[in-house]
């Protein structure tokens, strides 16, 4: 069978799941580990699992005495709060604001809301309920050397501690600070990984070449970084073998979809891309510097403007860095019933202070923050409206030394075949009318390099900011190949990823989409935000689950002794995406 046609009979995943468990495959699926990496949080755990194990993916290392400083944050950071950032965000916000007032509830009534002012009050006046004898300590002189995981969230902020999150905006974190190298990063990955194999799913190193290893990539990837994660597994975690699989392909058949235009949104990047039979095509390829986390730096600067209680908050300390994503999660939605403010709750329980307990109003700000990816203009906050998008065109022209099909590589290769066969026939004396075919080369990688260029400018308002959600879809869905297969993505939009779990977010980006989609286009058009029941965050996880249990993907595990002999070359041709 095809992977198209497995798919459709693995559509159901909960009952594939349960089903493996009464059948040889069973066993092969409990020695196959899925990995999936994320700028928050890491998902690992055997394909045989229903849900995978979760953690912070971060670790902190003591530092020597004297030693440089580097500290990662849980949010994105804040951009310097100049009168003319904040104007521009006070106008956005009234805009959108004015766009609420203006639609409708369910049942026919215009929407009303409370004035800011009105709850600004309320918040002024709300005092915190304290727990007396409630206080505790830090954890540093109770942990080792290196933290793992949510262990880093208890650690002093000004502790002796360096903190790194190996992932940031959806690829690796590689920077000129201490451990910014890529050696670095791949050796915190190596430890965070090693750690939670042995800590959580309980597998001895020794052990480790008994298991195959499925790693979740971006759908934008690097080449270079590729080669180093599959070195990661087969050769310093030990893996029997492993094969690599794009989030967005892994989505679909999380799904159980043999099409769909995927939607991800992360805790730091949105990507879009159009996956038709388990291929992701390239020219579809964008992701965006902007996620979860950016809508919580705005849902706090919304917070700020109606007086949140707890005024000592500070986004650059990670607990409260914490305490905002949940409020996030918890009062964010585009839920057009729901009108006025609303009361809510939390608790503050920092280290060396007692536990307090506040309640606070909130009204259209629970809407305004979520509609900051539809409306670009609010996250100028953290400048992750200006970021140029990537593509995967402009990934790919990224040289590799080991790839001898590298862009960079058949371009030199071309430019010197034309210089010796120029300097040939001057020597000769003779009229250079032969054609160089080796010539195309030179031109297309010039050719590409500058329609890479202007294709990303279509992602940009006249502004010069980012398009919203809703233009990118259609911008990816525009390119691809022929009319049939845009009339299909259109027709089947999948929203993946932990960062854009709002109530009422799906049915607000369908009108969206639909108001922007071509007139020959919009006969139907459907928007998957929770397929099959299933939390967003791990479909691409299960997908690879799922995708490692059939009986093609025996084709793709790629052994260490492969990896040693061949190299980049055997990963080329055993890839399940084009190269």
């Amino acid at each position: 069978l095809s992977f198209l046609q497995q798919i459709k009979v693995l559509t159901n995943v909960s009952t594939t799941m349960s089903n493996l468990k009464d059948t040889p495959e069973h066993i092969q699926a409990q020695n196959i580990i899925v990995i999936h990496p994320g700028s928050h949080y890491l998902r690992i755990g055997r394909a045989s699992d229903v849900d995978p194990v979760r953690i912070l993916h971060a670790i902190a290392r003591r530092r020597k005495p004297g030693g440089d400083v580097h500290r990662d944050y849980v949010l994105p950071r804040v951009a310097e709060k100049t009168p003319e950032l904040l104007q521009e965000l006070e106008d956005c916000r009234l805009q959108i604001t004015h766009t609420l007032l203006s639609c409708v509830q369910s049942n026919g009534q215009r929407r009303y809301a409370t004035p800011p002012q009105q709850i600004a009050a309320y918040n002024k006046r709300s005092q915190p309920d304290v727990v007396p004898n409630s206080a505790r300590e830090w954890q540093d002189a109770s942990l080792g050397d290196v933290v793992i995981g949510e262990e880093v969230l208890q650690l002093n902020p000004n502790g002796a501690y360096n903190v790194h999150f190996p992932f940031r905006r959806g690829e690796l974190n590689l920077h000129d600070g201490v451990g910014g190298s890529l050696f670095g990063v791949m050796s915190d990955l190596q430890a965070i990984w090693g750690h939670v194999l042995q800590t959580r799913l309980h597998i001895a190193p020794k052990k480790m070449g008994q298991y195959r290893a499925v790693l979740v990539i971006p759908d934008i990837y690097n080449r270079a970084h590729l080669c180093e994660f599959m070195t990661l597994l087969l050769k310093q975690l030990g893996f029997g073998c492993c094969f690599l699989v794009q989030d967005h392909v892994a989505a679909t058949f999380g799904a159980g979809l043999g099409y769909a235009c995927v939607v991800d949104v992360g805790d730091q990047k949105t990507s879009v891309s159009c996956v038709e039979d388990g291929i992701s095509h390239p020219n579809t390829r964008v992701r965006f510097d902007y996620g979860g986390g950016d809508v919580t730096q705005v849902l706090f600067w919304l917070l700020q403007k109606c007086a949140f209680p707890y005024r000592e908050c500070e986004e650059s300390n990670p607990q409260d860095a914490i305490l905002l994503r949940r409020l996030k999660e918890e009062v964010g939605h585009v839920n057009l019933d729901v009108c006025g403010s609303v009361e809510k709750a939390f608790t503050v329980h920092q280290p060396r202070m007692p536990r307090s307990n506040y309640t606070f109003q909130v009204g259209d700000e629970a809407m305004v923050a979520p509609l900051s990816i539809f409306h670009t203009e609010l996250l100028v906050l953290t400048g992750a409206n200006k970021s140029p998008p990537k593509t995967q065109k402009s990934c790919s022209l990224q040289p590799h030394p080991e790839d001898c099909f590298d862009a960079e590589y058949l371009r030199e290769t071309g430019r010197r075949n034309k210089e010796n066969l120029e300097q040939s026939v001057m020597d000769s004396g003779a009229m250079a009318t032969t054609e160089n075919p080796e010539d195309d080369l030179v031109v297309d990688g010039l050719e590409q390099e500058k329609e890479t260029k202007n294709n990303d400018r279509d992602y940009f308002l006249p502004g010069g900011q980012l398009v919203g959600l809703d233009q990118a879809i259609v911008q990816s869905i525009e390119r691809c190949p022929n009319d049939e297969l845009k009339r299909k993505m259109y027709g089947c939009i999948l929203i993946v990823g932990g960062g854009m779990k709002f109530a009422g977010i799906g049915s607000w980006l369908q009108n969206q989409v639909a108001r922007k989609i071509p007139a020959m286009y919009r006969s139907e058009h459907s928007i998957v935000s929770s397929p099959k029941d299933m939390d967003p965050e791990i479909t691409s996880w299960k997908g690879a689950a799922v995708m490692s249990c059939l009986e093609s993907a025996v084709e793709l595990w790629l052994t260490e002794s492969e990896w040693s002999r061949y190299g980049l070359r055997i990963l080329r041709e055993k890839a399940v995406f084009m190269w």
